[in-house]
């Protein structure tokens, strides 16, 4: 049974950041921001919202960063416009952001399906980005590529989850019952994650209004852009890939990537290009094991 709808007030969770509401490509997103410095932005994964990155917000900040994370369109309290879910929007937004923040250039981390928007920003808006971390990630051609495969071998657009998400309506019923979301979460984590508050955070957080749909959506453009034209010009626009300096972080028990599909993405990474796999962690390596992951970004972003 899926349960009645929760006021946006439940994502902005209190702490030593401070949210904002910043105008950015035609939308007002919601960010929580700590530090000075360099710009550090902090995307979030599917069903989460900004707070998946408390923890690294404090450790950037602390390192000297201006550590920014945002709530993506459609997610928390950021906009939840009918349209724009998919990734060179996404793309377009983050870098939006960045000069709507003030700044220049940023580095951007992206976690799980925002890790397409930050391999997708150097080459759509080359002059926002200045280097990329990916968390959990594959390179988007290369989860193209996969999908053309199973297109073929088996017929079928996509398996399992993926497939489920296309369809209207059931998928937003299926996330708003009592344990969809703990589903999501515990079925990609290593062992001891979740915690009880992180599954009330998390789904509080998809029961606002429009959330379910809008994280959704995301999830069946990347399906359906495969056979489409608009999936063709964005994959055209990666294809020569990016000089810029990429680090992907990967959970070694994460079932969503493998180790193989993050050291293919070498082909597409022209600059200095690092593999980090990080023991006993699933795809939720930023609340999984939140003080190795700011150890590497740290150390990674100390070398920029």
């Amino acid at each position: 049974m899926a349960r009645a709808a929760t006021d946006v007030s439940a994502v902005l969770v209190e702490g030593p950041w401070r949210h904002r509401l910043v105008a950015a490509h035609g939308a007002r997103f919601h960010v929580a921001e700590m530090g000075s410095g360099p710009l550090v932005l902090l995307l979030h994964d599917f069903p989460q919202f900004w707070w998946a990155w408390r923890a690294q917000l404090e450790g950037l900040a602390a390192a000297g960063y201006r550590a920014v994370a945002m709530d993506l369109r459609g997610y928390g309290a950021s906009d939840k416009p009918p349209r724009g879910y998919d990734t060179p929007t996404s793309a377009a937004d983050v870098a939006a952001l960045v000069r709507a923040l003030g700044e220049r250039e940023a580095v951007v981390v992206g976690h799980g399906v925002s890790g397409r928007t930050a391999w997708a920003l150097p080459s759509l808006h080359p002059a926002e980005a200045r280097a990329v971390v990916t968390v959990g990630a594959a390179h988007p051609l290369l989860s193209r590529s996969v999908l053309r495969e199973r297109v073929s071998r088996t017929g079928a657009g996509v398996t399992g989850a993926a497939l489920r998400r296309q369809v209207p309506v059931l998928p937003e019923r299926s996330l708003l019952r009592g344990d969809g979301v703990e589903q999501v979460l515990r079925s990609r984590s290593g062992p001891g994650w979740p915690t009880a508050e992180d599954v009330h955070r998390y789904a509080e957080a998809v029961r606002v209004p429009f959330v379910a749909h809008s994280a959704l959506e995301q999830h069946r453009w990347v399906v359906r852009s495969a056979v489409r034209a608009d999936g063709r010009r964005f994959a055209a626009a990666l294809r020569p890939g990016t000089s810029v300096p990429v680090l992907q972080v990967r959970g070694q028990l994460d079932p969503t990537v493998g180790r193989a599909a993050l050291d293919a993405a070498a082909r597409y990474a022209h600059g200095p290009h690092l593999v980090v796999e990080v023991p006993g962690a699933g795809h939720y390596v930023p609340e999984e094991a939140p003080e190795r992951l700011t150890a590497v970004l740290t150390s990674w972003l100390a070398r920029l």
